[in-house]
């Protein structure tokens, strides 16, 4: 009952969606078929979301034109591309959205602009509202014609009226927001026409105006029309963006011309904002990793909703159900939009309103297997939901025969997935674990503040054990000789890693990054911190936010050049967050000697004595495999996973734990 005011309907324009939930939009990358309709996977993956109790379904970004600016087409679903095709697959995927009482409208984008993706544009110049700079690539963009303008126009009325054939409730606008195409004319610093399209916020916000008339003229006034809406875009230049917290002066989209668009905006006929803030110059705000506190949009959606009268979303790491709670009880916003949460559980919704919280398995916001994957791979999937857009292809397989009895050893993240989805499919499984707790390198990982999720993410695990009734021994050390004594089925090695150690001449306090994050020695005032990838960076703000005195040192001649994040949105936050944090930085620099006391290092300028009463390795870890190797001849189905057999990441340790336990 706590959470019943979350349950409650809500009107947007002339539809009213059964709950205050939404799944954002996120890049359907990998969810179109060859002809530009939604392929089985992109079905699936909506028709899940709406199964687990979302009230509104809103589709990531399709494209109302391919004519102006190219998007390689057909690599995610077109309602202009082939209306046959996208109307087909669209209508077959709705009607099942609609079967479980769930709405969904489809995003429509004018283009990227200035931040296309790279690989998108070959030789084909960007586009833009004016000549201006490319985020990524060093050209100049070609500013849009009035032509090209009408044009793209003319195409959202054709999208949204094949949406609306389809079966959509109605459509979002992409958008006003993230510094992308219609972003771009709203925004001074990079629309410098002179003509209707530029000068004026009123001239500066037409293209957006004619959009939402254009659709009302085709589609009806009664066709829900919303905005993806950024109050506030946090440039401090171009290609450089501000940090929380940072003092600066805007050059992008302020507060005050914010609320004075959104008035605007909902005058045109917009129906409902989806508020954010944030650029692709300082995208961290819109993709926040969790280097951002969770909810950081609340006090933007509640200015907006102050001063506009349609329903405001708000989305940005608000997984947490007290959270979203209080939002809507104290008129932050109507909506609370879930993007990645939903990626890693699809039921979430449902879970929360039957009281079983402690059963939504976590997100990590470590966008490893959303953002980071649309863009390197152009394919949108879950570090922690291996499920996520192949729901028909990985589904759980029945058990042929009789259950096996399975020996897992290793409770890190990789036993646990593993002994999670043998245990689902119906086989006795055996958990053995070294140490006195669950969650291997999840453990220190989750050690600094901001990585808290991690830490739910073993205690989510840990709901799973008890609740799938798995067999789990703690602080015991499996030895050849016990495993060969039974007569297991399967055999899965998941032993992990050990950190990499080497002797710089004062080993009493040199220290490996898991024995400080784990709080096992205090690394005292002055810490050096050897190795800048991943571990070491967040491991320098941890203990700089303890108020300790860090130095980091790197051989190579940047910080996060090798086994940094995936995802530029976190890369390039945490790039700026080390020296930020004050963290004294020595790239192109290694470690030389150290007496307890100073740490000599050899930097381009010479060497260096740094003031250390430790220094920490973060120098990664290898594999620990002995155990399997020990077996591997004697044992006729074994499995090595995660760190055991490669050291990577949580995500790769996930996914290959459910490939191999989904298929014994």
């Amino acid at each position: 009952m706590k959470y019943q005011k979350l349950f409650t309907p809500m009107t947007i324009g002339s539809i009213t969606v059964k709950n205050r939930f939404a799944m954002a939009p996120m890049g359907p990358l990998g969810l179109s078929d060859s002809d530009g309709g939604f392929n089985q996977r992109g079905i699936d993956y909506y028709v899940e979301r709406a199964k687990g109790g979302t009230g509104l379904i809103m589709t990531g970004v399709t494209f109302a034109d391919d004519d102006v600016e190219q998007h390689g087409l057909p690599n995610c679903p077109s309602p202009t591309h082939n209306p046959i095709q996208f109307i087909r697959t669209a209508r077959e995927m709705t009607e099942r959205i609609h079967a479980y009482n769930a709405k969904i409208f489809l995003q429509m984008s004018a283009g990227f602009g200035r931040v296309t993706i790279p690989t998108n544009l070959g030789e084909i110049p960007p586009v833009a509202p004016s000549e201006i700079q490319h985020r990524w690539l060093d050209k100049t963009c070609r500013a849009l014609t009035v032509e090209e303008i009408h044009h793209i126009v003319k195409q959202f009325g054709n999208g949204a009226y094949n949406a609306k054939r389809a079966g959509f409730d109605g459509i979002q606008i992409h958008a006003v927001h993230e510094g992308y195409l219609l972003d771009q004319f709203a925004i001074s610093l990079f629309n410098h026409r002179t003509d209707e399209y530029g000068g004026s916020l009123e001239n500066r916000l037409r293209f957006a105006k004619e959009i939402v008339e254009e659709i009302h003229q085709r589609c009806g006034e009664d066709f829900p029309v919303t905005l993806r809406f950024s109050l506030k875009s946090f440039i401090k230049d171009l290609r450089d963006g501000a940090l929380p917290g940072e003092e600066f002066a805007e050059k992008g989209r302020d507060i005050e011309e914010g609320i004075a668009a959104a008035k605007m905006l909902v005058s045109y006929g917009y129906c409902a904002l989806d508020v954010d803030v944030g650029t692709y110059d300082a995208w961290w705000w819109n993709h926040p990793p969790m280097y951002i506190e969770k909810g950081p949009y609340r006090p933007y959606a509640k200015i907006v909703k102050e001063n506009v009268d349609v329903p405001v979303f708000c989305a940005g790491r608000m997984d947490n159900p007290d959270m979203a709670l209080a939002a809507i009880e104290d008129s932050t916003c109507d909506i609370i939009s879930l993007g990645r949460p939903l990626l890693a559980d699809p039921d979430y919704v449902n879970k929360l309103r039957r009281g079983d919280i402690q059963d939504i398995r976590p997100c990590l916001s470590c966008q490893e297997g959303c953002m980071g994957r649309i863009q390197e791979y152009s394919a949108l999937n879950c570090a922690v939901n291996p499920q996520a857009c192949r729901e028909r292809y990985t589904a759980y397989r029945p058990v042929i025969g009789a259950p096996k009895n399975v020996l897992i050893v290793g409770g890190g993240v990789a036993g646990l997935e593993a002994a999670r989805v043998l245990a689902i499919r119906g086989h006795h499984v055996s958990l053995v674990e070294a140490t006195d707790r669950l969650g291997g390198n999840l453990i220190p990982g989750g050690a600094p503040s901001f990585k808290e999720d991690d830490h739910l993410l073993v205690k989510w695990y840990e709901y799973q054990m008890k609740k799938l009734k798995v067999d789990v021994t703690l602080n015991k050390k499996v030895t050849r000789e016990e495993v060969l004594a039974h007569n297991y089925d399967s055999v899965i090695i998941a032993t992990g890693s050990t950190p990499k150690r080497f002797s710089l001449g004062h080993d009493e306090t040199t220290y490996s990054a898991e024995d400080v994050l784990n709080k096992k020695v205090d690394p005292g005032q002055n810490v050096a911190v050897i190795g800048g990838g991943l571990v070491g960076c967040e491991l320098a703000i941890a203990l700089k936010d303890e108020g300790r005195n860090v130095a980091l040192v790197e051989a190579l001649d940047k910080i996060l050049a090798l086994n940094g994040p995936l995802c530029a949105a976190n890369k390039e936050m945490l790039e700026r967050l080390v020296p930020y944090k004050d963290v004294q930085m020595y790239t192109s620099s290694q470690a030389k000697a150290y007496d307890g006391k100073t740490l000599t290092i050899t930097t381009p300028d010479g060497e260096k004595q740094l003031p250390a009463d430790s220094v920490v390795l973060a120098v990664g870890y290898k594999e620990e495999a002995s155990l399997y190797e020990s077996l591997q001849f004697d044992v006729p189905d074994i499995h090595l996973l995660g760190d055991a057999r490669k050291v990577s990441n949580i995500m790769y340790a996930i996914w290959d734990a459910f490939e191999v336990a989904n298929s014994l």
